[in-house]
């Protein structure tokens, strides 16, 4: 299993996306960049700083 920490890019943001596939979590943290942060363009770059944070969950 994968997750974003949307914190890791925008403090203080408590959301998490996670999904058995790095694709599904960006999605998933494009999408919540564009209706909660109000992001209108995702660049390459915002792509690449979501990846970047991508970890592997740890299982309980």
């Amino acid at each position: 299993m994968k997750r974003f920490d949307c914190g890791s890019l925008v403090p203080g943001c408590t959301f998490h996306a996670s999904a058995d596939e790095e694709a599904e979590v960006v999605r998933r943290a494009v999408e919540h960049m564009r209706t909660t942060h109000g992001e209108t363009i995702i660049r390459e770059n915002m792509v690449d700083n979501i990846k970047a944070r991508i970890k592997d969950e740890e299982k309980v």
